[in-house]
């Protein structure tokens, strides 16, 4: 015959008055960190109690019931309904929901409160997003949610956005495939089949870091901080049907706008309205593009603007800053730090001066009417407008003094005239290849001399000239020195010049996005325009301007204009003889050579680093194995062999960011013939060539050659 099982009786409920219930010292919470009892109140006083508390009778002596019920487990419920009352908010004898255990049992009030503690089965995390997400649809806002469970409203959005997911993705998260961290990184986008496209591509690999899902869900989109998106804004963006996608679980810089094509024509949009809104100022050309190549405006003259006026009560604004700027510095000279609301002040100070320094220019009607601008967008987002330059073959006719800055004699001082005034020039007729005069009966008349006899007189002077002037090395050095001010400031015109040397500018016709924000690139037109403004405006000028420098000055100056020369391209050589052959190439990458060891070049200490753009993505898996073997070592190289070539030259770049690694182009190659002695002046770096501290014998005696270029 079967043994009966013994049925479980369970312990009766009943309500109790509040004020019959204290806490028992069985419970085992001791530790209250992180225990919020205000917000339990809250819960209570909105849904009422959820869980009862469990009680036992408190005894006498005797052992007979005294009307009061300790509390072994449920001690924070109780400190919420204590606060209430205290508040006013519930009776003190309001009745609460108790589970009464028998006084008799033998189990421990400690067994029940660490049971009650330990037992319970915490909410996974997806059952929270769901949960969420099923309130969302049934009509509760998001704040009211955030307020109902007391969290942030970003953390409603941040559980609803997890909760979107692929299900897909979401089953696999369930089954503990896939960590909260990479749940996250999939929420960049709203695409499913994207989502489950880039889990199936990483799932079968060991490496499936969270910033790598975002980067493959984001590899075709477009960064807010892009100067696109920038100058468009989000907002017209979006207006215009634009998505943005963002990471609600860490910064983003803004998103990622999706629809690149979109962007692009928004931004030549308002561009094109921008040009034509300049175009109303009377300009014979405009360019526009997103970016100009570096170099751009390079054989064009620009024009001399005329800052506008300040007005009586910018100047007075102007004063009024320096005297509070003065003011504050006085007060707060020799603190070791300013305060925060002072130097932010300071900051705003100097901003503000610094736009009236920045005030608009005006030019010459008639310069506007054959000058151009370059309308673009800065590497911030805003508008960047170049104006004033001047195309060679839209310079004025030979016959106008403006032409090569030079002032006419006949026309010295009349600055008055009108810039429309027609310009009376002589006509030129060639008869023959010899220029003739007007026909004159008269011989007695003095004619001009022969041409051929004119060319064999000067060509003795040339000699003597050439002869005179290696024997004065400071004329010779300022004679350069003023050719290649000729040549590399647009204001001048070099063609008509005695001095033969010259400074050729190599051009970059193949060149990588963003040369011209490089440092090397910003500190040289930084240089080039702190030099520009030093300048005369007029080329007959320059030589006497040229004189009042000292040798120090003459020196920087010459080598930032020989510096212009400089070509270190290499190009393919032309087999048929057309164009430069492979053997010119190569020397001219070994004189480079030479002279990058002379000047300590290094590219690293220049800026450059590796990245995706400028190399590891456009070289074979090999040559980016390679390069993060020599830069990372062969553990690195290891790692991510096994990658696909996007994601590893991603990778690569990562690893490579500050390694000093470079690419064999930018190394400097030891020569063989490279100079291994030094005067003082050499290695001093600073010093100036002797011959320029005057013309004296052993000043002579030790002038180097100028070598003209071709």
């Amino acid at each position: 015959m079967a043994t009966a099982i013994q049925k479980i009786t369970l312990s009766s409920s009943r309500d109790i008055p509040f004020n019959k219930l204290v806490l028992s010292q069985s419970n085992v919470r001791r530790v209250k960190a992180g225990v919020s009892i205000e917000e339990l109140a809250e819960d209570i006083a909105r849904r009422t109690m959820l869980q009862s508390l469990n009680v036992r009778p408190v005894l006498d002596a005797e052992g007979a019931e005294t009307g009061m019920f300790e509390i072994p487990a449920g001690g924070r419920r109780y400190r919420a309904l204590e606060l209430l009352v205290k508040q006013k908010r519930l009776a003190k004898t309001a009745p609460v929901p108790c589970v009464v255990r028998d006084p008799a049992t033998d189990i421990l009030g400690e067994d029940d409160s660490l049971a009650e503690n330990i037992q319970r089965a915490p909410l996974h995390p997806l059952d929270q997003f769901r949960a969420f997400l099923a309130l969302r649809e049934k009509g509760r806002s998001e704040e009211d949610i955030a307020a109902a469970f007391f969290v942030g409203v970003n953390v409603v959005k941040q559980r609803l956005r997890l909760a979107s997911v692929a299900p897909a993705l979401l089953d696999v998260y369930a089954e503990d495939g896939m960590s909260l961290e990479q749940l996250m990184a999939f929420t960049v986008t709203a695409d499913h089949a994207r989502q489950e496209q880039v889990w199936q591509a990483i799932s079968g690999s060991w490496q499936k870091e969270p910033y790598q899902i975002r980067r493959m869900l984001t590899e075709k989109t477009v960064r807010a901080s892009d100067r696109r998106a920038e100058f468009v804004g989000l907002d017209a963006y979006e207006a215009a049907g634009g998505v943005v996608l963002r990471d609600l679980f860490q910064s983003d810089d803004g998103g990622w706008l999706e629809d690149i094509a979109l962007l692009d024509g928004l931004v030549a949009e308002k561009l094109k309205a921008e040009a034509e809104t300049i175009a109303a100022e009377g300009w014979k050309w405009i360019e526009v593009a997103i970016d100009f190549p570096y170099g751009h405006t390079h054989g064009l003259r620009a024009l001399e603007g005329v800052a506008i006026d300040l007005t009586s009560e910018e100047q007075a604004t102007i004063d009024a800053l320096k005297v509070e700027y003065a003011k504050l510095e006085q007060e707060y000279d020799g603190a070791d730090e300013l305060p925060d609301e002072v130097d932010e002040r300071l900051g705003e100070i100097e901003a503000a001066l610094a736009a009236f320094d920045d005030r608009p220019v005006t030019y010459d009607p008639a310069d506007i009417a054959r000058a151009g601008v370059f309308v673009s967008i800065d590497s911030e987002g805003a508008l960047s407008v170049d104006r004033g330059y001047v195309r060679p073959q839209d310079e004025a006719p030979v016959g106008e003094p403006e032409q090569d800055g030079e002032t006419d004699p006949a026309t010295a001082g009349a600055d008055h005239i009108e810039p429309d005034a027609p310009v009376v020039q002589r006509a030129v007729i060639t008869i023959g290849g010899q220029v003739a005069g007007p026909e004159d009966e008269d011989d007695e008349d003095l004619k001009p001399l022969p041409d051929r006899l004119v060319t064999e007189l000067t060509a003795e002077r040339t000699l003597a000239l050439r002869d005179k002037l290696a024997n004065t090395p400071a004329v010779a050095f300022q004679a350069v020195l003023h050719k290649f001010c000729l040549d590399v400031f647009s204001r001048y015109f070099s063609y008509g010049t005695a001095m033969e040397v010259s400074v050729r500018s190599a051009s970059f016709p193949v060149q990588a996005q963003g040369l011209k924000d490089t440092p090397a690139a910003k500190a040289i037109d930084a240089r080039h325009k702190a030099w520009d403004e030093r300048l005369p405006k007029y080329k007959a000028d320059l030589w006497d301007w040229l004189t009042t420098l000292t040798g120090d000055e003459q020196a920087t100056l010459f080598a930032h204009c020989a510096s212009f020369g400089v070509n270190a391209l290499h190009e393919k050589g032309d087999r048929s003889g057309a164009g430069v052959s492979s053997h010119t190439v190569e020397q001219r990458i070994a004189e480079a050579d030479r002279l990058a060891q002379a000047v300590d070049l290094d590219m690293v200490q220049a800026g450059w680093r590796p990245t995706v753009e400028n190399y590891l993505g456009r070289v074979p898996k090999r040559r980016i194995l390679e390069a993060v073997q020599e830069g990372a070592g062969d553990r690195a190289a290891q790692l991510i062999d096994h990658l696909k070539k996007a994601d590893m030259a991603k990778e690569a770049e990562r690893l490579l960011a500050d390694t000093g690694w470079l690419p064999e182009p930018l190394r400097i190659i030891a020569t063989d013939d490279a100079p291994v002695e030094a005067t003082e002046a050499e290695d001093d770096g600073e010093a100036l060539p002797e011959f320029l501290a005057g013309d004296d014998e052993e000043a002579e005696a030790n002038a180097p050659q100028v070598i003209a270029a071709e």
